[in-house]
C-alpha cells in the first residue's frame, strides 16, 4: 500500500471513531481505539514506538515516541484539544524527518467536526 492509500484508511477510521465516541476523551483512548480499528482493517500498527535521534554524531535511543506508525510508512500524531497550533504540525514534520518517513497525519479528536481536525504533513512526498 502507498502512503496515500494508508492515509485514506486512517482518515476513514478516524471519522468512524469520532462519529461513535465523539470529542472530549483522552488522547490515549483515541490511540487505543484507532489502533484497534486499523488492525481490524488488516493494517500493521505500532503504538508508542521509540524513534532514536542522532545528535552531533551520537545516536540517542530515546529521542521521541510516535503515537502510531502505520505499515511502517505513516506517522499518526493524535491530539484531543480545543485547537491545534502551528507548533503541532512542525512537531510532526520533525518526527517525519527524524524517522525518515514521508507522510504524517495530525488528528485532533477534541473538536466538534473531525474533518476540521485532520491535517496532512509531508516530508518530501
Amino acid at each position: 500500500m502507498s502512503e496515500n492509500e494508508i492515509a485514506k484508511e486512517i482518515v476513514d477510521a478516524a471519522y468512524k471513531i469520532h462519529t461513535k465516541l465523539g470529542p472530549g476523551l483522552l488522547e490515549s483512548v483515541y490511540e487505543t481505539v484507532l489502533a484497534y480499528e486499523l488492525e481490524r482493517r488488516g493494517l500493521l500498527v505500532v503504538r508508542q514506538q521509540l524513534i532514536p535521534v542522532v545528535y552531533e554524531g551520537v545516536r540517542l535511543e530515546e529521542g521521541f515516541r510516535a503515537d502510531l506508525i502505520v505499515e511502517d510508512k505513516v506517522i499518526v500524531e493524535l491530539k484531543s484539544v480545543e485547537a491545534v497550533h502551528p507548533v503541532h504540525k512542525k512537531q510532526l514534520l520533525t518526527y517525519l524527518r527524524l524517522a525518515n518517513k514521508r507522510l504524517g497525519l495530525l488528528i485532533n479528536f477534541g473538536i466538534l467536526l473531525i474533518k476540521d481536525g485532520i491535517s496532512r504533513v509531508v516530508n518530501g512526498l
